[in-house]
C-alpha cells in the first residue's frame, strides 16, 4: 500500500512512517517543517517540504496517488488558537479540507484523520471520557480539531472514502521535543538534566491521559485494516497529575529531591482529562501496552542519551 502521511517529520507521524515502511508500505511524506525535523524522517520515504495549506500539495497527490492518507499536520499550540484562531482554522480545517477533495479526486481509499481527546470534548462531565461524551471544547483548536470528523462522515457519504478518526491523550516518548507546550515529559527530562527550572502551570493538580508513543504507532497500523467509519479514543483511562509527571521524571533520572516552581494556569486548557478505550479495543482491537512508569524510563533515558551526545552534558 502507499501511504501519504502528513506532518510525517513530526514526533508521533515519524515513529508512524517507521512501522509503516517496516511493514512493506512504501510511504510518502509531506511536512512543512514548522514544528518537525528533517532528520526524523525515515530515508526510504518520499519526502515533500510542503504545507498542507500549499496549492502545489495537488502536484503530489496527482504524481503520488496514494492508496492511503494518515493525516497528522496541525496547528496544534492550544495558546496560539486562542491568540490566532484564524490561522488555527485555516490550517486544521482549511487545510485538511483541501487534502480531502485532492483525495477524492485522486481515488484515495482510506483515511487515518488524527484528531485530539484532550480538547475537543471540553471539561469533563465524568472521567474516563467516552467518545460519545458532549463535544464542548474550550479552545479554536479543540473546534478545529472536530471540525474535519464531520467533513470525513460526509465524504464517506458522498463519495465512500472509508475513514478511521483517531483522538489521541496525551503522546510522549523519544523524538518529542520540549520547546512547545505539549511535550511535558521532553520539557522536564532536558530542564532537569540542564538544571533549569521546571514549571507547573497551576497548583499541579491538573490531569492528562499519557500514551507511549510505541502504543500510539500500533493505533495506526490497526486502523489501516480495521475500525471503518469509526471514532476512537486513543488513551489509557488513568488520569495522571501535572505532579505526578514531574515526579516520575525526576525519579527516572535519580534526582528525587528537586522542587518544581508554579505559575499561572494558561488559558484554552481544560484541568482534567482521561479518555476511555473500550471502544478501540473492540474496534480496532487495540489497548495501551507500555505502562507509565515504564514509558517514562525509557523517554528519560532518550533525552539524557540525546544531550550527552549534543555535548550539553557529561555521559
Amino acid at each position: 500500500m502507499k501511504i501519504l502521511v502528513t506532518g510525517g517529520a513530526g514526533f508521533i507521524a515519524s515513529h508512524v512512517v517507521d512501522r509503516f515502511i517496516a511493514d512493506g508500505h512504501q510511504v510518502v511524506v509531506v511536512d512543512n517543517l514548522a514544528t518537525g525535523f528533517r532528520e526524523n524522517v525515515n530515508p526510504k520515504a518520499k519526502f515533500f517540504e510542503l504545507d498542507i495549506r500549499d496549492p502545489k500539495i495537488a502536484e503530489v497527490f496527482e504524481t503520488e496517488r496514494p492508496d492511503a492518507v494518515d493525516h497528522h499536520a496541525a496547528q496544534m499550540d492550544v495558546r496560539r488558537s486562542v491568540r490566532e484562531p484564524i490561522y488555527d482554522a485555516e490550517v486544521n480545517v482549511l487545510g485538511t479540507l483541501r487534502l480531502l477533495e485532492l483525495s477524492r479526486q485522486v481515488g484515495v481509499k482510506r483515511w487515518i484523520y488524527i484528531s485530539t481527546g484532550g480538547a475537543v470534548y471540553g471539561e469533563p462531565q465524568s472521567l474516563p471520557v467516552r467518545e460519545d461524551h458532549p463535544i464542548n471544547p474550550l479552545s479554536p483548536y479543540g473546534a478545529t480539531k472536530h471540525t474535519p470528523e464531520h467533513y470525513l462522515f460526509i465524504y464517506r457519504a458522498l463519495h465512500q472514502l472509508q475513514y478511521v478518526v483517531l483522538r489521541y491523550a496525551n503522546i510522549y516518548g523519544p523524538r518529542q521535543s520540549p520547546h512547545g507546550e505539549a511535550g511535558v515529559t521532553a520539557i522536564f527530562s532536558e530542564a532537569m538534566l540542564l538544571g533549569k527550572t521546571c514549571t507547573l502551570f497551576g497548583d499541579g493538580s491538573k490531569t492528562r491521559d499519557y500514551v507511549f508513543i510505541e502504543d500510539v504507532v500500533r493505533a495506526n497500523v490497526a486502523a489501516l485494516t480495521q475500525g471503518d467509519g469509526g471514532v476512537f479514543n486513543i488513551g489509557t483511562g488513568r488520569a495522571t497529575t501535572d505532579f505526578e509527571i514531574f515526579d516520575l521524571v525526576r525519579k527516572a533520572l535519580g534526582m528525587p529531591d528537586l522542587a518544581p516552581v508554579y505559575g499561572e494556569k494558561r488559558p484554552g486548557e481544560i484541568d482534567h482529562i482521561a479518555l476511555a478505550n473500550e471502544r478501540a479495543r473492540d474496534g480496532l482491537g487495540w489497548s495501551p501496552q507500555v505502562s507509565l512508569e515504564e514509558g517514562v524510563r525509557r523517554a528519560t533515558a532518550f533525552y539524557r542519551e540525546k544531550l550527552v551526545k549534543q555535548g550539553k552534558i557529561a555521559g
